[in-house]
């Protein structure tokens, strides 16, 4: 059984109007819930083995606030194939990860990170986070899912939401 879990990145700052979108930085709310995250990621161990994260600035931010407060580092891959991507592009990139990879953990934005948890959420997935799912996937929210395929032929309906996570309910 492996384990995706796809974090959409924390709030990210607006107040600079000189910034592209791609380098905004995350505003003192995000700073905030980053690390309420990663620190029930290890609670409930939801440990991966390789973080796939968007090289947009408040991504990389969001990674390191929540990676810190894993129990080990993680093998981590800078991209910006999944910046603003949509579901499929994202999910490619998921299926070309190693089989080795039991825990994967991708770093992104909405909307194509919802998306693509709706998209891969087959039966068994529990209600109560599709209903979540359905509701809203805001900031820093993380969504898990069980695969039991290999990464290459994970996709449409072929996982299992088990549960959503926001920072609000955290802190």
């Amino acid at each position: 059984m492996r384990r995706l879990f796809l974090l959409r990145h924390a709030k990210s700052a607006w107040d600079d109007p000189a910034l592209s979108d791609f380098e905004r930085p995350l505003a003192p709310r995000g700073k905030k819930a980053a690390p309420l995250m990663g620190r029930e990621m290890t609670r409930r161990g939801w440990l991966p083995d390789l973080a796939v994260v968007s090289s947009a600035v408040r991504t990389r931010e969001t990674w390191e606030l929540a990676g810190a407060l894993l129990p080990a580092p993680c093998r981590t891959h800078f991209t910006e194939a999944i910046y603003e991507a949509a579901p499929w592009h994202i999910l490619a990139e998921i299926n070309s990860v190693p089989d080795e990879v039991g825990n994967l953990l991708v770093v992104g934005h909405n909307p194509g990170l919802e998306l693509l948890a709706r998209m891969l959420a087959g039966p068994g997935s529990a209600a109560s986070a599709l209903n979540r799912l359905n509701a809203r996937f805001p900031t820093a929210a993380i969504a898990s899912l069980e695969v039991e395929s290999d990464w290459a032929e994970l996709g449409a309906a072929s996982a299992r939401l088990t549960d959503i996570i926001t920072p609000r309910e955290l802190g």
